[in-house]
C-alpha cells in the first residue's frame, strides 16, 4: 500500500470529491538548492555571530527556543508553506551549528570525533527511518511520522556538515576557500552520477543535501573570518545580514510563485524509485 498509516495525513477534498495529499516539503528544484546553501552560509555566520558577540550559554538557549518555537510552527501547518519551512531550516543551520560548535569548543571534542560521531547519528537516523518506512524519499513526505524522520535527518546533516567543515578548515589547515572548492566538487559528484550513470536518486539527493552544509559554511567563513585565518574578513555581522537578505528574497518569490510546490508528478515520481501503488 502507498500508505503505511491513512488516519496519519492531510488530505484535501477535490472538486470532485477524491482525496489528494498534501506535502510538507518542496519539489526539488534549483530554487531548492540556492536557499539551501543561502541557509547553511547564513547560520554559519549568524551562530558565530551570536556565540561571539554575547554570552554563548545565552546564545545557544536562545538558538534552542527559537529552533522549538519554529519546529512547532512547522508541524502546525497542513502543507508546504515556503516561508514556514525555510525559516525552519535557517533555525536549524542555526542551531545545528551552534550544537556542532559546543561539541568541539565547550566539551573539548576534536573536529574527527564529533564528525565521526555526528556521521553515526546520522546513518542511525537513515536506518531507523527505512526501517520503519521503507523509504527515504523526500516525494513520500506526507504523514508526521515521516516528517519527524526527515527534520531528524536535517537536524544530524548540519551539525554532521558543521564539523567536517571546521575539520577540513582547520584540522586539514586547507583554509576556508579550499574547502569551499573541495566541497562544490563533492556536491557536484552526485547530480552527474544521476544523470550520467543513473546513480539511485535518493542516495545522491541525500549526498548532495550532507555536502551543502559545509559548502555554505566553508564560503561563509571564507568571506567573514580574519584575513590571518585565511578569510576576507568582512565580518559575521556582515556576512549574515547580506545572506539574510538573499533568503528573503527568493523565499518571498517562492512563496507568491509556488514553483517549488510538489504537484502530482512527485507521487508518480515516487512509484517510480520504488514500485509501489
Amino acid at each position: 500500500m502507498w500508505l503505511n498509516n491513512p488516519m496519519d495525513c492531510t488530505f484535501i477534498k477535490t472538486h470532485n470529491g477524491s482525496r489528494r495529499l498534501f506535502m510538507k516539503v518542496p519539489e526539488i528544484t534549483l530554487y531548492f538548492w540556492i536557499v539551501k546553501l543561502l541557509t547553511t552560509a547564513m547560520g554559519e555566520a549568524t551562530s558565530d555571530y551570536l556565540v561571539y558577540h554575547i554570552n554563548p550559554y545565552i546564545a545557544v538557549i536562545l538558538g534552542f527556543i527559537g529552533f522549538v518555537v519554529v519546529l512547532i510552527l512547522q508541524f502546525s501547518v497542513r502543507k508546504y508553506i515556503a516561508w514556514v519551512y525555510w525559516l525552519f531550516v535557517t533555525m536549524v543551520a542555526i542551531f545545528g551549528t551552534m550544537v556542532a560548535d559546543v561539541t568541539h569548543i565547550v566539551l573539548g571534542v576534536s573536529y574527527y570525533a564529533s564528525t565521526i560521531a555526528f556521521a553515526i547519528i546520522l546513518t542511525l537516523v537513515f536506518t531507523t527511518w527505512y526501517k520503519v518506512e521503507g523509504t527515504l524519499s523526500i516525494h513520500s513526505i506526507y504523514t508526521r511520522r515521516r516528517e519527524m524522520f526527515y527534520w531528524a535527518a536535517v537536524l544530524a546533516t548540519f551539525a554532521m556538515g558543521t564539523a567536517t567543515g571546521d575539520m577540513t578548515a582547520m584540522t586539514f589547515h586547507l583554509g576556508y576557500l579550499p574547502s569551499g572548492i573541495l566541497f562544490i566538487v563533492l556536491f557536484l559528484l552526485p547530480g552527474v552520477g544521476y544523470f550520467l550513470f543513473r546513480l539511485n536518486p535518493i542516495f545522491a539527493f541525500w549526498f548532495a543535501y550532507v555536502i551543502t552544509r559545509p559548502l555554505g559554511a566553508s564560503f561563509a567563513d571564507w568571506f567573514s573570518k580574519p584575513k590571518n585565518i585565511t578569510g576576507l574578513g568582512y565580518g559575521d555581522g556582515i556576512v549574515a545580514a547580506v545572506f539574510t537578505v538573499l533568503i528573503v528574497l527568493f523565499v518571498g518569490y517562492l512563496t507568491v510563485s509556488k514553483r517549488d510546490v510538489q504537484r502530482e508528478g512527485a507521487r508518480s515520481r515516487y512509484r517510480n524509485e520504488f514500485g509501489r501503488s
